[in-house]
């Protein structure tokens, strides 16, 4: 099984908003990040907002922040939303050709498990397990080098200034 590029991106936006925690971030940053244009992580923002994994601010100060905690978004809930199709076999598509082994087949009764072992697995990682893992993720996403063009996300509180030297 092969995850989709829109999958592998919706991933890595929900990383940079959760690294980004407590700022709005903005697509042009995220799209800079990861070297990928702004209008495909448009397109993979619109079933993320709908699917109440992120939220959008829109206006001049507007961008896009996690719908909930990074540590409530789990790997199987971004599969879910982003991917068309789980069919590992033609058999498991809807109107697929008639088989006559389709009720008793060992196959597809081996392809269910390993798809269900692989939610499994996705349901016990999340978003907040990936950013942890790389303790420089700020860094490597360039978020230490725009941290005085960030803006505190809706209803947080922004960090004092600090005096001039």
């Amino acid at each position: 099984m092969r995850l989709t590029k829109q999958t592998n991106y919706a991933v890595r936006m929900l990383m940079y908003c959760a690294a980004n925690d407590g700022h709005l971030s903005r697509i042009p940053e995220i799209a800079k990040a990861y070297g990928v244009s702004e209008l495909f992580l448009f397109k993979i923002l619109q079933p993320l907002n709908k699917a109440g994994l992120v939220e959008t601010v829109r206006g001049r100060n507007g961008g896009v922040k996690l719908g909930r905690a990074a540590d409530k978004i789990s790997l199987f809930d971004v599969v879910k939303v982003t991917e068309d199709s789980f069919a590992m076999a033609e058999c498991f598509e809807d109107g697929a050709v008639e088989c006559p082994l389709v009720d008793s087949c060992g196959l597809n009764s081996a392809l269910r498990k390993a798809l269900n072992a692989f939610f499994d697995v996705l349901t016990q990682y999340s978003i907040d397990d990936l950013v942890k893992a790389r303790p420089q993720i700020s860094f490597l996403l360039g978020l230490d080098d725009t941290m005085a063009k960030r803006r505190p996300a809706a209803g947080s509180v922004a960090a004092p200034a600090l005096p001039a030297a």
